[in-house]
């Protein structure tokens, strides 16, 4: 069961990030650990510290120091979580690159970040030129273990010229055999004790400002998060995920891959990108006990699987009949349950807003679903309740003893609908904070000040608990009318993405008036056989229904079609700076 909960964090192993891992991967020495879902194969947790004892090995004989970084490039699969682990392991800074990025961002993080060694899927490799990465010192493949590419070792001080890589790999198993000659036994999980307070990761942001910052997380950053998912039992031993989103990016990392290493659940590596087709398929395949997901895939599901449903004539008259709309309410959750694979306790909607009509739809049929909120910056969680205390419309609370949060109050933006509460940027202090943006100490100092307070750019107020959080929209995408409105265009994008034919948009400021760029949906224009024309007058009719339901000051004047789906960051948030 998922509670909330208050927890001092003075007891062992939780103040240690490390002592969790070394305790975890012990107990459950002979547990499955990682299955990687294209091929089917499964390591345990023996195996799992077993091959993270190995690159310890090869990072010692290769020279690399704790606080040395190590880039990572490359799709979810089991290699990607064993890399990550050992380096964060060892003491050295993991540098995970989203494997979306395109070469040239990958290279400016690479080099950007000082990474010394880079471990790289073989197809990603193929596309970056090595020459341009001039303090790696060699790539090693994620797929074979082998060595990409290396420089020629170089003697330091005098010192003898050290192993190539590449020797050092092929007499690997020789050392190892050395160092553990009565085999690997769980006795054998030893880590090194860091200060808390250490770089663990270095996390490029994909942000729409299309300026990406390395967050510098620290071990006690991921002991927040981590120590938070143990208490409130989101996994638990033995319990099942399905990853299918990026582990290079700190939503996923946490809570598909960090938090149920501490505890012994059995991850699930899907590796490929999730379709709403492939997913539930994989869903009932895996049956995860807690899905972690972005709102995204669930607004596409809502659309694909239920909305066909509610929308056929002969379920609008029965919805419209008093007890019989319970009754189909009740066939169309247990329907979307099961199609999540049936087992699992919630899913954990974050790294964006959930579409409204969605959220109201999902609660009203009451289905298992809370939002939560976070970003990068806090490794990522900020506030988050279990789904039978969720409020609609909010973004949880704040995790007691862990963060606080607060209101810069903004006297132009008001109070909140109940009259009572400021508006402003929301601030946020706590465990999970940040120690800054890597070499770039002018952004640092604008988002966190000398009392540890982190802008998050987000603008909300904050409800009469004085922990739950509410969120209106982005401070840098709010649009000021000349008679002193506040836009948030996030909320007009919400009602207009639910209209027909509208695959995504984004509302835009145009010499004083809001103008709607729309991708329509293929599929269904496609289905209904409009041209054009017909398209145009769809989108029209949208437009005046849209304007209906919009305060007079967020009237859109206009509807403009763009053919191709909007541009987006790795994460899949619309680069909205491209299309001001």
């Amino acid at each position: 069961m998922i509670y909330d909960f208050e927890e001092p964090f003075s007891k062992p192993p939780y103040t240690d990030l490390l002592a969790i891992y070394r305790q975890s991967f012990a107990e459950h020495f002979s547990l499955p650990a990682l299955t990687d879902y294209i091929s089917g194969k499964t390591i345990s947790y023996g195996d799992m510290a077993r091959r993270m004892a190995r690159l310890h090995l090869f990072f010692e004989c290769a020279g690399v120091r704790p606080g040395d970084k190590i880039a990572l490039f490359g799709k979810n699969n089991p290699n990607w979580v064993i890399a990550f682990m050992a380096t964060i392991t060892y003491g050295a800074v993991i540098v995970p690159v989203l494997h979306d990025f395109n070469p040239a961002d990958a290279t400016h993080i690479i080099n950007h970040s000082d990474s010394v060694l880079l471990f790289v899927s073989d197809g990603l490799f193929g596309d970056l030129d090595y020459d341009s990465l001039p303090e790696v010192r060699a790539v090693i493949s994620l797929d074979s273990r082998t060595v990409l590419a290396e420089r020629k070792p170089m003697a330091v001080d005098g010192r003898r010229t050290p192993a190539s890589h590449e020797s050092i790999v092929k007499g690997l198993t020789r050392q190892f055999r050395k160092r553990y000659p009565d085999g690997f036994k769980p006795s054998d999980i030893q880590y090194g004790a860091y200060d808390g307070s250490s770089i663990a990761v270095i996390n490029y942001t994909s942000g729409t400002t299309g300026f990406s910052k390395g967050v510098m997380l620290s071990l006690d950053n991921l002991r927040g998060n981590v120590v938070f998912g143990i208490r409130s039992n989101l996994h638990y031993c033995g319990s099942r995920v399905l990853s299918f989103l990026p582990l290079a990016h700190a939503y996923g990392c946490a809570f598909d891959m960090l938090v149920p290493l501490a505890v012994g659940s059995h991850i699930t590596l899907l590796g490929k990108t999730p379709t709403p087709v492939l997913l539930l398929r994989a869903m009932r395949q895996v049956r995860p006990s807690l899905i972690i997901c972005v709102p995204l895939i669930l607004e596409k599901i809502y659309r694909k699987v239920v909305v066909p449903q509610i929308t056929k004539k002969p379920i609008r008259w029965v919805l419209a009949v008093p007890m019989l709309d319970k009754a189909v309410y009740s066939l169309i959750r247990t329907k979307l349950v099961e199609a999540f694979g049936g087992a699992f306790e919630e899913v954990i909607v974050g790294g964006a807003a959930l579409n409204p009509e969605v959220e109201e739809f999902l609660s009203k049929i009451k289905f298992p679903f809370t939002v939560g909120y976070g970003m990068t910056e806090c490794a990522p969680l900020i506030s988050y309740s279990p789904w039978r205390r969720f409020r609609t419309g909010s973004a949880g609370r704040t995790l007691k003893g862990i963060m606080e949060a607060k209101i810069l109050a903004d006297t132009t933006l008001g109070m909140a609908q109940d009259g009572k509460y400021a508006q402003g940027e929301i601030m946020v202090r706590g465990l999970n904070v940040m120690k800054g943006y890597y070499k770039n100490p002018e952004a640092t100092e604008a988002v966190l000040d000398e009392d540890g307070w982190l802008h998050t750019g987000d603008m909300g107020w904050i409800g009469p608990d004085n922990r739950t959080i509410n969120i209106r929209g982005r401070y840098k995408t709010m649009i000021l009318t000349a008679n002193g409105q506040n836009i948030y265009p996030e909320e007009i994008e919400a009602k207009l993405s639910n209209m027909p034919y509208v695959n995504e948009c984004l509302v835009i400021e145009r010499s004083g008036h809001l103008v709607a760029l729309c991708h329509p949906d293929s599929d269904q224009v496609t289905r209904d056989s409009l041209d054009e024309t017909q398209l145009r007058e769809a989108m029209e009719q949208n437009r005046l229904s849209l304007n209906r339901i919009v305060a007079p000051y967020e009237q859109v004047q206009s509807i403009e079609i763009v053919p191709e789906e909007f541009e987006k960051t790795p994460k899949r948030s619309i680069r909205r700076f491209l299309y001001q």
